[in-house]
């Protein structure tokens, strides 16, 4: 059942229909299941392919890579269409504690945050996509909710931090995605597959489209609509980081990227085919792409140059990965130690607003994810949190 590679490639599994090729030792049981029912019951091209921070997820694991043949699987997206994280570097090598303070504060003042924060009338921003919106009911039944979050953080894992590279340089980092419009799209689409589309014989949540279909090339154009509005959200909000430090900063900024981690796109194998490649908390990873693997609140994120892996379909991690589940570690960890942790480190901390379930402590070690995918990036830039932790959701 299991094999190893002399690769970066730590486990595969041959004894399905496909192989699964996972790039990490520490894999909990239930994603595994998950991985080998993709194999077993999907039209997958190749093999499903793992990414060192993989755990469990809605019918997929996330960071999963999966490969389908003239198919799309809503699922296999996931319920945040194009979540992503945004880095900008700035000219400015250091910041005073009082005033990056002060910065955070306005952050928080200009950046509605909660999976509810939305931008009243007079804040709401502007983004060309609204003048070119696919004709599909979905869609266009979520534009004003869309108009209305454009530009907020959302809850969960988002974030946005300061940090300090290695290069010496200060970054912004932002993590959020489409916000309640992507949710409800994905989630419309999802229900629509479990009628009209393909459901594999007990796994309703992998339920897909031939990307023929009619229901199949809507799903596609909603999705790629969602991808656009969260790269503008992220934009977005970055602006407006950007506004907070220029009240009280002189500086550039000098790179900015962005980029997704829960899509679809068209993708061709080493051998020639077309597939429908969905990355689920997975980014692109081709040769010399510049990327974003950031890590849990209080440890290191990294900017890395893609080595162009063909078997992990030239992707890699998107971050951390989860060790225990949200319920979980509210149940098993204790804030105080947390808090603690995260002062050592140099970081001030409010224990009454710290969340337990986005502790460092309930993720995977990111030097371990970073390490077994050596073979799939290299770093370009190591950020540290820089002074304060991140802003959440």
């Amino acid at each position: 059942m299991f094999g190893r590679s002399d690769m970066g490639i730590k486990q595969i599994i041959d004894s399905t229909r496909v192989p699964v090729k996972i790039w990490t030792d520490n894999i909990e049981q239930a994603a595994l299941e998950q991985a080998m029912a993709l194999a077993n019951v999907m039209p997958v091209a190749s093999h499903v392919a793992l990414m060192p921070d993989v755990h469990l997820g809605k019918g997929m694991p996330i960071g999963g890579v999966l490969p389908l043949r003239n198919a799309v699987s809503p699922n296999c997206v996931g319920v945040d269409i194009g979540c992503g994280v945004l880095a900008v570097k700035t000219s400015l090598k250091s910041v005073e504690r009082r005033v990056l303070g002060r910065i955070f504060r306005e952050i928080r003042k200009r950046i509605p945050v909660g999976i509810r924060g939305r931008r009243k009338n007079g804040q709401m921003a502007e983004w060309s996509g609204f003048d070119s919106v696919p004709d599909i009911p979905a869609v266009k039944k979520e534009l004003k909710n869309a108009r209305s979050q454009l530009g907020t953080l959302g809850a969960g894992n988002h974030f946005i931090e300061i940090q300090k590279g290695d290069d010496g340089h200060i970054w912004w980092m932002i993590h959020s995605g489409s916000r309640n419009p992507g949710f409800r799209i994905a989630d419309f689409y999802h229900k629509l597959a479990l009628q009209r589309g393909i459901v594999p014989e007990g796994r309703k949540q992998l339920a897909y489209f031939d990307i023929d279909s009619p229901e199949g090339r809507e799903y596609f154009a909603a999705m790629n609509f969602c991808l656009g509005f969260a790269l503008a959200n992220r934009r977005v909000m970055s602006r407006d980081v950007r506004d907070a430090f220029a009240l009280w900063l002189d500086f550039q900024v000098l790179d900015e990227i962005n980029i997704h981690h829960n899509y679809a796109a068209r993708y061709v194998l080493a051998n020639g085919e077309e597939v429908i490649l969905h990355r689920k908390g997975a980014t692109e990873a081709t040769v010399d792409t510049v990327g974003i693997v950031p890590g849990s609140q209080g440890s290191s994120s990294f900017i890395v140059r893609g080595r162009g892996e063909p078997e992990s379909f030239c992707s890699c991690s998107h971050g951390a990965g989860r060790r225990l589940s949200r319920t979980m570690a509210k149940k098993l960890l204790d804030v105080d130690k947390c808090v603690a942790a995260m002062k050592r480190m140099g970081l001030e901390c409010d224990k009454n607003r710290f969340p337990l379930d986005e502790a460092m402590e309930a993720y995977k070690d990111i030097m371990q994810v970073m390490a077994d995918q050596d073979d799939l990036v290299e770093t370009v830039a190591e950020l540290r949190p820089y002074k304060y932790p991140a802003i959440k959701g």
